[in-house]
């Protein structure tokens, strides 16, 4: 089975609220599928995880940083992907911090653009009482535990 290196964001408004995109699969091995996730895709060859993160970041939504703030967890999984493929998943998730909740999607790929059918900036109480479904599961600990270490700082 083939590794996919992935990094995500956890990106963070001044009011700390987390920015998910809304994919809905009408098509493919995921049809019928639909959630929440972080900005973020895969490592291109020679890339490491950071470097990722800002380049998936501009992409994905206009926002450019010149490095994440922190590495916040790692995951590893089988992740099947929209042309059918299982793969080796591996995830790094990292922090950033913005200014503007303004989002542009002039990077957007083709694919994206078919999946990606809206965005939203999410509070902590919203991802604990939500129904919907949002991966990875654990966003809410993980934007609590960002908290607890900046206020130990």
């Amino acid at each position: 089975m083939r590794l996919r290196q992935s990094a995500r964001l956890l990106v963070l408004n001044s009011d700390r609220h987390v920015l998910l995109f809304r994919f809905v699969h009408r098509h493919g091995a995921l049809a019928g599928q639909e959630y929440w996730a972080t900005p973020g895709g895969g490592l291109e060859p020679g890339e490491s995880f950071k470097a990722a993160a800002i380049r998936e970041l501009r992409e994905e939504t206009g926002i450019v940083i010149s490095d994440p703030e922190q590495e916040v967890e790692r995951r590893n999984f089988i992740l099947r992907l929209p042309d059918g493929e299982d793969v080796q998943a591996e995830e790094r998730f990292f922090s950033a911090q913005v200014a503007s909740s303004d989002l542009s999607r002039e990077g957007w790929t083709e694919g994206e653009r078919k999946v990606m059918a809206e965005h939203r900036w999410w509070s902590v109480e919203d991802l604990e009482e939500t129904a919907e479904t949002v991966w990875p599961g654990n966003i809410a600990s993980m934007i609590r535990r960002l908290d607890l270490e900046a206020d130990e700082l």
